[in-house]
C-alpha cells in the first residue's frame, strides 16, 4: 500500500539536532519542577472547598492513577525515545487519526500551563500591587503583564536546553525547600492552636466528607489535582534529549510521582489544619476564600515571615513550571509538525542551539489567546484538567501494541505494565465522567475544533483507510464518554450513581480493547513502521 506521506520512526535531521546531554537529576528537577507550580499555591484551598477533609482522599486516588500512567508512559519512552513522543507514539501505533485527536488535546491543554502559570503568579502578585487581579480575574494591566511573563518564559528556553535545565535545578530546590517549610509550620500551627488555627478538630466540624464523596472525586480532574501531576510528563516528552533513557526515564518517573504525592498530601493536611476554627464555623469549607491562599493563612495566623516567603515563592514556584511548560509543548509542537497534523515549517530545529525556536514562537501566541477568554487560575485549570484526562488512553492503547508487535522488547518492558495499562485507559474516562457537565461542556468546541483540523489535513494529505480505522474507535470512545457524562450523575441524572461510573469503567474496557486490536492490525498493515523501530518478531495478536 503505497501513501504519499509514510510513516517512519527513524530519526529526521532535525531530531538529530537536539542535543542530548539531560541525565537523571535533570530530569527529576524538571519533573518536579513542572508538579510543584502554581498547584501547591492553590489546589489545596479549592479542593478543600469542594470536599472538606475528603479531599485527602482525592489527593490518593489521583496519585495512584498518575503513578501508574507514568509507568505506562516510561515504558513507551524507553522503548522509542523520542521529543515529543506523546504525540508520535499514537501516530506509530494506530494512525494518523487517533495522533492528530490525542496530539490536539494534549497541545491543547499543556499550552495553557504556562498562561495558567502566569495567572497564578499574578494572581499572588494582586495582594500587594494594586490593579492586577481583581473580583476572581486579572484585569487588562494583569493580562498585559501576564503577556510579558510569557515571553520571559519562551526567552528562557530559546537558548538551548542546557540553559533550561541548569536554570531549572536551582529553581527546583527553592520550589521544593519553601513548601516544606509550609507545611511543618501550618500543621505546628494547627496543633497549638497558634493564631486560632483549628488543627485536628477541622477535620470533622462538618464531618470528614461534607458534600458527599462525589465531590472529592470530581476534583480529581477540576480542582488542579490531575494538573498537578501531569507535569511529570514533562520527562517523556524530552526524552529524545536524555543520554541513558533505558535507565534514567522510568527511575525520574517513578520518583517525581512518589515525591509529589507526598508533598501535596502534606499541603493538603496543613491548609486543614492552618484555617482558623472561627472561619470555618462561619462560612463552612465552601466559604473559604482567600486570593492568595497560603499566603492569606499566614497573615491571619501571625506568621509573618512566612507570609513574605509565601509571597517571594508565589513568582519562583509558577514561573519555573511555566518555563518546563512552554518548553514541553513546543517539543510537541515539533511532533504533531512531524505527523503533518500542523505546519511543516513549525518543525525545524534551531542548529546552534538545539531547539524548536519556531514552535516556540506559536506556542507563545497561542498561550496568549488563553489569557483572554479564561483571565484566572481557576478558570483555566478545569479546561486544562478534563483535556489531560482525555489524553491519558492512547499511552495505555499505544504501550500494549507495541508489546504484541515486537516493539517493546524484553530489556525494555517495565513490571505490571500489561496490568495497568487497561486500568489507566478506564481511569481517565471514570476521572472526567465526574466532572460536573457543566464543566464538560465547554471542551466540546475544543475537540470539535481538532476533528475539523484532522478532517481537512485528511482531505489535503490524501491520508489512507487505514488511518482511519486505525483511529475512529477513539473518535467514538470520546462521542461515548461526553454522553454518559451528560446522562450520569453529573450530569442530568438519567444513569444513576453509582452505575453511571460502572458503565463508563466497561465501556472504557471495550474501547481500550478495540483499540489494541485496530493498533495492532494498523501496524502489520505497515510493516515499515515496526521495522523502523526497531521490531524483531511477528508475535500474535494477544500473546
Amino acid at each position: 500500500m503505497s501513501e504519499r506521506h509514510p510513516i517512519t520512526a527513524q530519526l529526521t535531521l532535525d531530531d538529530l539536532r537536539l542535543h542530548r546531554r539531560l541525565g537523571y537529576w535533570s530530569l527529576v528537577a524538571m519533573g518536579i519542577g513542572s508538579v510543584i507550580g502554581s498547584g501547591w499555591l492553590f489546589a489545596a484551598m479549592y479542593a478543600a472547598q469542594a470536599a472538606g477533609p475528603a479531599s485527602i482522599i482525592a489527593w490518593l486516588i489521583g496519585g495512584a492513577i498518575m503513578l501508574a500512567l507514568a509507568l505506562v508512559t516510561a515504558e513507551l519512552g524507553i522503548t522509542h525515545p523520542e521529543s515529543g513522543g506523546l504525540s508520535r507514539y499514537p501516530l506509530y501505533s494506530n494512525g494518523r487519526l487517533a495522533a492528530g485527536l490525542i496530539g490536539w488535546c494534549g497541545v491543547i491543554a499543556v499550552i495553557g500551563v504556562p498562561a495558567l502559570e502566569a495567572a497564578g503568579v499574578l494572581q499572588y502578585a494582586g495582594s500587594y500591587i494594586p490593579g492586577l487581579f481583581d473580583g476572581g480575574t486579572l484585569t487588562p494591566l494583569g493580562i498585559l503583564s501576564a503577556a510579558i511573563l510569557l515571553a520571559v518564559f519562551t526567552l528562557l528556553n530559546y537558548f538551548g536546553v542546557k540553559l533550561f535545565s541548569e536554570s531549572n535545578n536551582i529553581v527546583t530546590f527553592i520550589k521544593v525547600f519553601i513548601p516544606v517549610l509550609a507545611i511543618a509550620a501550618f500543621i505546628l500551627s494547627g496543633f497549638t492552636g497558634n493564631g486560632g488555627a483549628g488543627g485536628v478538630s477541622n477535620l470533622t466540624v462538618e464531618g470528614f466528607a461534607p458534600n458527599g464523596l462525589d465531590a472529592a472525586l470530581s476534583i480529581i480532574a477540576t480542582g488542579g489535582i490531575l494538573f498537578s501531576f501531569n507535569g511529570a510528563s514533562v520527562i517523556i516528552t524530552v526524552s529524545g534529549e536524555v543520554r541513558n533513557p533505558r535507565r534514567t526515564i522510568p527511575q525520574a518517573m517513578i520518583t517525581t510521582i512518589v515525591f509529589c504525592l507526598v508533598l501535596y498530601m502534606g499541603l493538603q493536611m496543613a491548609f486543614l489544619f492552618g484555617v482558623p476554627a472561627d472561619t470555618l464555623a462561619a462560612t463552612g469549607w465552601q466559604g473559604v476564600n482567600f486570593d492568595s491562599p497560603f499566603a492569606s493563612l499566614a497573615l491571619i495566623l501571625g506568621i509573618q515571615w512566612l507570609y513574605w516567603i509565601l509571597i517571594a515563592d508565589a513568582a519562583i514556584s509558577p514561573s519555573g513550571a511555566a518555563i518546563i511548560g512552554v518548553g514541553s509543548n513546543a517539543r510537541n509542537m515539533f511532533a504533531l509538525a512531524k505527523n503533518r497534523f500542523l505546519p511543516g515549517w513549525i518543525q525545524s530545529i534551531d542548529q546552534k542551539w538545539g531547539v524548536p525556536r519556531r514552535a516556540l514562537v506559536v506556542t507563545y501566541m497561542i498561550g496568549l489567546a488563553f489569557l483572554l477568554p479564561l483571565p484566572s487560575w481557576h478558570a483555566i485549570i478545569s479546561i486544562v484538567g478534563i483535556l489531560g484526562a482525555l489524553t491519558f488512553g492512547v499511552a495505555s492503547v499505544s504501550a500494549s501494541v507495541f508489546r504484541r508487535t515486537g516493539v517493546t522488547k524484553p530489556d525494555t518492558r517495565i513490571r505490571g505494565v500489561g496490568f495497568l495499562a487497561p486500568l489507566t485507559f478506564a481511569a481517565g474516562g471514570m476521572v472526567v465522567s465526574w466532572v460536573k457537565w457543566e464543566v464538560i461542556a465547554p471542551t466540546i468546541p475544543l475537540l470539535a475544533i481538532g476533528v475539523l483540523w484532522y478532517a481537512v489535513t485528511f482531505a489535503k494529505q490524501k491520508h489512507g483507510r487505514s488511518d482511519l480505522q486505525g483511529g475512529l474507535w477513539l473518535l467514538l470512545f470520546f462521542a461515548f464518554l461526553y454522553l454518559a457524562c451528560y446522562a450520569g450523575s453529573f450530569g442530568i441524572g438519567i444513569i444513576p450513581a453509582p452505575v453511571d461510573t460502572i458503565v463508563v469503567a466497561a465501556g472504557s474496557l471495550l474501547f481500550y480493547w478495540w483499540g489494541v486490536v485496530e493498533g495492532v492490525r494498523y501496524m502489520r498493515r505497515h510493516p515499515e513502521i515496526g521495522q523502523s523501530m526497531g521490531a524483531e518478531t511477528e508475535q500474535p495478536a494477544f500473546a
